[in-house]
């Protein structure tokens, strides 16, 4: 937050609902122009400009398989440049939470059921009613009851499946890459390397899969400390204002 200060941003802290990504984005909604662009996370009808190519979160492409981030942090679309009717996507990650059979979850694709939310008809965690579930990702980024809808489409035409990577198993990945490449991915992309791993003991030994690590992951230390049981702050001074931010001393 400080950075965002010090580029004479302004910084509102969401109170309303569960003040996760999905509030965040009806408050915005109410005091922006053109909501589906605000955030920098796309919410409405189409995928964000320059969706061709290998750009956007937590993207995994191997020759003619291409693995993405269809949740809150990867509404825009991920496919090998060209038109959207010879993208061949066999795999594509949501956040599996703390397990797919659990109501901890944000995989909207694998569990959701068609509904209407923020402009846009797609796939999304509700009940039946038509009221929004609460979701569940250690990634801010992923905890969104919905994706756009270009995914929905792709799953309804049967070009695309979608698999999930757990809480767990992102966490895995995030220290298998710091330790092993010296990189601290964001847990967004983590989920893809997760899969990555997943994926990479049934390839033979000469093909490749490249990630592409959209995210800086020094945003998500606070949440991976927390996770193994340790505090972790940013500095000395921060930590009595955050303690008594929880009620502890």
């Amino acid at each position: 937050m400080r950075i965002f200060k010090r580029l004479s941003r302004i910084v509102l802290p969401i109170l309303a609902g569960f003040a996760f990504l999905l509030s965040s984005v009806v408050c915005a909604a109410m005091i922006g122009d053109d909501p589906p662009n605000v955030g920098g996370v796309l919410v409405g009808p189409c995928g964000l400009p320059g969706a061709e190519g290998p750009t956007g979160a937590g993207l995994v492409k191997m020759g003619h398989y291409s693995f993405s981030m269809p949740g809150g942090a990867g509404w825009r679309i991920e496919r090998p440049a060209g038109p959207a009717e010879e993208a061949v996507l066999t795999g594509e990650l949501e956040a599996a939470g703390e397990g797919l059979n659990s109501d901890r979850h944000a995989a909207s694709l694998q569990r959701g059921i068609p509904g209407i939310l923020h402009g846009n008809r797609t796939y999304l965690l509700q009940d039946a009613d038509g009221q929004i579930s609460a979701t569940h990702s250690i990634s801010a980024g992923l905890d969104y009851p919905g994706v756009g809808p270009e995914h929905a489409w792709l799953k309804d035409s049967g070009r695309a499946s979608y698999v999930g990577a757990t809480d767990t198993e992102a966490l895995r990945a995030f220290h298998d890459c710091c330790r092993i490449e010296g990189i601290i991915p964001a847990l967004e992309s983590s989920h893809a390397l997760a899969h990555a791993a997943r994926l990479a003991p049934t390839l033979a030994k000469d093909q490749l899969i490249l990630v592409n690590l959209s995210g800086r992951g020094d945003k998500d230390l606070q949440i991976v400390a927390e996770a193994g049981g340790l505090e972790f702050f940013c500095r000395a001074s921060c930590r009595d204002a955050v303690l008594a931010a929880r009620g502890r001393t």
